[in-house]
């Protein structure tokens, strides 16, 4: 597998949809493909539908240089998404992704969210019937991410992650977890404490999701700029005005060490994340192909001790919730 993966989900889901253009994504992917890039990530909820679709179409003929990757497990309501953990929704979702990939197998079938009507066990042991019937070869978790969730409180975080690594617990006695999903960056490095260690001490990978911190690690966005109403950074408690001036230092700090590399800003968060094992794998998100492709070339940068340092010192994330 590439050190660094491909995330398709802002190609149609959750950024603006006026700067989305189907022809660019496909040949972002393709492109990504061509730089050593195997793991594509997306999901069913993606539109709904239309992001499996996209990289359905951008695997014809390439289906043997990827590694696939989708989810099931959660709907997208009229005012809100749904998880939805039943066994006979489990295995339609699935045939259903098949169909719209266009192919015969998934190499990574993940659980987007657990239905808490659902006995985990129920729905943990559908998907692995899944892998039974050769629709599938291995099965991912999905992590709620901790900064979604601080608003219940200082210690909210750790009661997520808490509750994370009982649902894997519960999910190992049914079926080998061969991966979890969940974010991780410079500005939002949570995962360091639980899950990573979690992880390591049973050779289950964990897949990186917005290690660009939803692009502003890129250093591309600047504060007071906003954003498309669809655009669901619009809503989020870093990307105000105010909150992302205060966060300018940690772009900075990254830009300097880019600088001493001859990389960009990007590209240096990307190999921090690389820099935290063997078995993490970045995956970020873009639905253009000059970015796929300077994300692809992360995985040449060799960051030293002193960056590490520099980077471990760089002021924590504030967010509005603070």
């Amino acid at each position: 597998m590439g050190a660094v993966g491909l995330g398709c989900m802002p190609m149609s889901w959750a950024y603006s949809a006026s700067k989305r253009s189907g022809e660019e994504s496909l040949r972002a992917v393709r492109a990504a493909l061509d730089h050593g890039v195997t793991l594509l990530d997306t999901a069913d909820m993606y539109g709904p539908f239309t992001n499996e679709l996209l990289v359905g179409r951008a695997l014809r003929g390439r289906r043997e240089n990827a590694f696939l990757s989708t989810k099931c497990g959660l709907l997208v309501g009229e005012q809100h998404l749904v998880a939805n953990g039943r066994p006979e929704y489990v295995r339609r979702a699935c045939d259903a992704s098949l169909r719209r990939l266009q192919t015969d197998v998934i190499d990574l079938y993940q659980l987007h969210r657990v239905d808490p009507e659902v006995p985990l066990a129920e729905t943990w042991g559908a998907m692995s019937e899944l892998v039974t019937a050769g629709k599938v070869r291995a099965l991912g978790f999905c992590a709620v991410g901790v900064r979604g969730d601080r608003r219940g409180g200082a210690n909210r975080g750790a009661d997520v992650h808490s509750d994370t690594l009982s649902n894997l617990s519960c999910a190992q006695q049914v079926f080998p977890v061969s991966c979890v999903q969940a974010e991780l960056s410079v500005w939002s490095p949570e995962a360091l404490d639980t899950l990573l260690p979690w992880c390591a001490a049973r050779g289950v990978g964990l897949l990186a999701a917005m290690p660009l911190g939803n692009g502003f690690l890129t250093g591309t966005l600047r504060p007071g700029e906003g954003f498309e109403r669809d655009d669901v950074r619009a809503r989020h408690p870093r990307f105000t005005a105010e909150m992302m001036a205060a966060n300018q230092p940690i772009v900075v700090g990254l830009r300097r060490i880019a600088e001493r590399h001859g990389v960009t800003a990007a590209q240096v968060a990307l190999a921090w994340v690389l820099a935290q094992g063997v078995q993490v794998v970045p995956v970020p998100g873009t639905k253009r192909e000059r970015w796929a492709v300077q994300n692809a070339g992360a995985a040449d940068v060799r960051l030293t001790a002193r960056d590490l340092a520099e980077i471990a010192a760089l002021p924590r994330a504030r967010d509005s919730w603070d």
